[in-house]
């Protein structure tokens, strides 16, 4: 049919928007040591954001990642977060209990 995208066109196009979300971000962090909003959003779901969207966000958004490992080295926030594999585990549970792809 023309007009209508394959699950894979619609994923693909997921996954810029994201990434492009994040880059939004990073470009916002520039060579600022912190963000302003705090590091407990994004740290926390970037592993479920790689593993669903099949990409690396050190390749889409290094200074990101620089910025994650810095906030990480902080007692005060490495001892806040879940362990970003559990909160992939949790996102996995709750797919199969609603019966939803949330492939990105």
């Amino acid at each position: 049919m023309l007009g209508t995208s394959s699950d894979h066109e619609v994923k693909e196009a997921s996954k810029k928007e994201l990434v492009e979300i994040f880059q939004v971000l990073e470009g916002e962090l520039g060579d600022k040591p912190y963000y302003g909003c705090g590091p407990h959003s994004p740290l926390r779901l970037f592993h479920t954001f790689e593993m669903l969207g099949n990409f690396s966000f050190e390749a889409e958004c290094p200074k990101l990642v620089s910025w994650a490992k810095r906030c990480m080295q902080k007692t005060s926030v490495s001892k806040s977060l879940c362990d970003q594999h559990k909160v992939y585990e949790v996102v996995l549970e709750r797919k199969k209990k609603l019966g939803v792809e949330l492939e990105i």
